[in-house]
Parts: C-alpha cells; sequence; structure tokens
C-alpha cells in the first residue's frame, strides 16, 4: 500500500540555504550509528520528518565542511512528496516548518526555493566562496572576546606582512592542480579547480576562499599566514603548488578549524537563485562577522603603525580572500552537467 500511494503523490524538490555554527558539530554530513558526535543534517534530517513525506526526506549537500567551520550559507536539494492530492509546500511553508522544527539553535533554514526534479545541489554548484577570520597579537584564545571564541584564529603576531601574502597569493589564481593542498587520503578523484580572484586585506568585505574541499582552504590559508609571519617566501608558495605532493614538509600546515567559515553557494544555470542568494545580505551582518574595523587609508598596509591600530585590541580581522570556481571537467560532475558548465 506505502508503494501505491508514493506512485499517485507529486514529488517536489527543493533547494534550500541554510546556516550554521559548526562548534558542536562533527562536521555538516550526518552521523550514523550509535556515535556521539552528530553532523548537522542529523538535525535537519529530524526536523524534515515532521513534513509526513511518504518518502524519507534525505539532504543532498553542495559543500562538505569539516567538525568545527561555520557556514554563513551552505546549501543543499531534498525532495519532498506529499500525499496524494495535497499540493507541494511552498518554499515559504517548507522553511518555516523546517525552522519550527529544529531542536538545535546553531542552525537556521535562510531560504528555499523550488527547483528542476533533475536538480543537484552539488554538481550544479559553479562557485563556493570561504571567509577565514583571524586575529593577531593574542597571547591565547582566552584573550578574544567571549563572543568571539570558536569563531577566528588567534595569533600570537602582532602583525603579518600583508604585501608577501597578496604576493604569495597571486601564485594561486588560476586553473591549476591543487592536490598539494589536499589531505593525503582525500576521495577527491580530482584536484584541478580554478581560481578567478585572489586578494588578500584587513577589508570585512573581502571573503577567503576556494572551490571544493575546506580542508584544503585551512591549507592554503596556513600556508599564506606562515608567508606573512616571514616562514615562507611567496616564490615557495609557486613551488608547493607546482610539486602537487600533499605529504610535503610544508603542507602538514593546516588552519585551525573554527576561524574558517562557507560564505556562499552560486549556481550558474540559476542566475535567479543565485542573485538571491540570502548570503549576500549576511555578508556584512556585525553579528556573525563582528565588530570589524579596518585600518584607515592613510595607514601604510604592513606598517607597524597600521599593525598598531588593527590588532592592538586582539579584534579579529578578515584578512585573506580568494574567489574560486570548481573546475567545469570535475570527473564527479555527471557528463551532461560538465558539458553544460564548460567554458
Amino acid at each position: 500500500m506505502g508503494s501505491g500511494r508514493a506512485a499517485d503523490s507529486v514529488r517536489a524538490r527543493y533547494l534550500v540555504y541554510f546556516q550554521y555554527l559548526g562548534t558542536d558539530f562533527n562536521g555538516v554530513a550526518a552521523v550514523r550509528g550509535t556515535q556521539r558526535a552528530v553532523g548537522v543534517l542529523n538535525y535537519l534530517e529530524e526536523a524534515a520528518e515532521r513534513l509526513n513525506s511518504v518518502l524519507p526526506v534525505k539532504f543532498i549537500i553542495s559543500s562538505r565542511t569539516d567538525a568545527g567551520v561555520h557556514a554563513l550559507s551552505n546549501a543543499a536539494h531534498l525532495d519532498v512528496q506529499r500525499r496524494s492530492g495535497q499540493p507541494p509546500f511552498s518554499p515559504e511553508v517548507l522553511t518555516q516548518a523546517l525552522n519550527t522544527h529544529l531542536r538545535h539553535p546553531a542552525i537556521r533554514v535562510l531560504q528555499a526555493f523550488r527547483v528542476p526534479s533533475d536538480f543537484h545541489a552539488r554538481y550544479a554548484a559553479t562557485s563556493r566562496t570561504y571567509l577565514y577570520r583571524l586575529a593577531t597579537g593574542c597571547p591565547g584564545p582566552s584573550q578574544l572576546s567571549v563572543f568571539e571564541r570558536n569563531r577566528c584564529w588567534a595569533l600570537r603576531a602582532d602583525c603579518l606582512d600583508v604585501a608577501a601574502m597578496r604576493e604569495a597569493a597571486q601564485h594561486l589564481l588560476g586553473t591549476h592542480d591543487f592536490r598539494a593542498f589536499q589531505s593525503a587520503g582525500s576521495p577527491s578523484t580530482s584536484s584541478v579547480r580554478t581560481l578567478r580572484r585572489a586578494s588578500v586585506s584587513p577589508d570585512p568585505a573581502s571573503p577567503f576562499v576556494l572551490p571544493q574541499e575546506s580542508r584544503q582552504v585551512r591549507r592554503m590559508t596556513a600556508i599564506l599566514v606562515a608567508v606573512g609571519l616571514g616562514a615562507l617566501t611567496p616564490t615557495q608558495v609557486k613551488v608547493i603548488l607546482e610539486s602537487r605532493d600533499p605529504l610535503g614538509r610544508h603542507q602538514t600546515r593546516v588552519a585551525p578549524a573554527h576561524g574558517l567559515f562557507l560564505k556562499s553557494v552560486l549556481y550558474r544555470d540559476l542566475e535567479d537563485l543565485a542573485a538571491r542568494n540570502p548570503a549576500s545580505a549576511q555578508q556584512e551582518s556585525p553579528a556573525l562577522l563582528g565588530d570589524f574595523r579596518p585600518e584607515t587609508s592613510s595607514a601604510k598596509a604592513g606598517g607597524p603603525e597600521s599593525c598598531l591600530q588593527r590588532f592592538q585590541s586582539c579584534r579579529p580581522q578578515v584578512l585573506c580572500g580568494v574567489h574560486g570556481t570548481e573546475a567545469a571537467n570535475d570527473p564527479q560532475r555527471p557528463a551532461n552537467l560538465r558539458a553544460a558548465t564548460a567554458h
């Protein structure tokens, strides 16, 4: 009888944007079994059970994030199949219902959209942008405001060489094999990515980061910070990239997870949805990003006076920005989507 009801009912696919503080979670993916660890999707799927779908609701996420990593806006698609005679939920009702039944205060569904039945949140994504936050002049995390702990990387150094970091970031622009920045056991079948823009700045409008794996982003961040500290030169970043060796001596550096935020996920084939991505409204929210006060335009970037202005209060800064797009020839992407997005 159950299969008969499923055949008579209408299935609707939705794209949902959601955000979370990752401190309490073992990443975004659901954790199965009897483990005490829990993922963000465990709570989202629990909330979706209250939708009374004929078939269980599963969230297919666009971007995996590690334990402790946050998201201003991640994305996923899901199918809801209501009983025969019942119309599909409107996106607004779906958003409200999920938020009503979410049992964890650190997760919120931002918005939902109806999408075609063949839409895929991961494979249709054309870019993923990350934001990495750090503070200098901090002897330890205890020196941070209680509102910033677990939300930025506290560095002991009083100042970073911003000019050298900018020079190093330029070596990452373009299409490259980023295997050197992957985890040694990464399941990804392709490490080729394209970075369209790279910037290093204390300006809060600068996002940090990259295509697919948050661990890859954290390794790149750590390398750029090493340049800022004088432990590496910009030229060495180019050598590391071209080595394609994830086990190299310098690739052991990994920035802490708690400073990383997934900022946005964009879709070329759904321009109207991308334009309405709620991340665009969240990117300058003081409640989420902290009270940023970048240096004045008259201060020389990297000079001792500007460092004092920026970091004397151990104030978190957005220091690195790279905007990257996933390679269109990713072998994990279905052939029809590879052809549709090649450029």
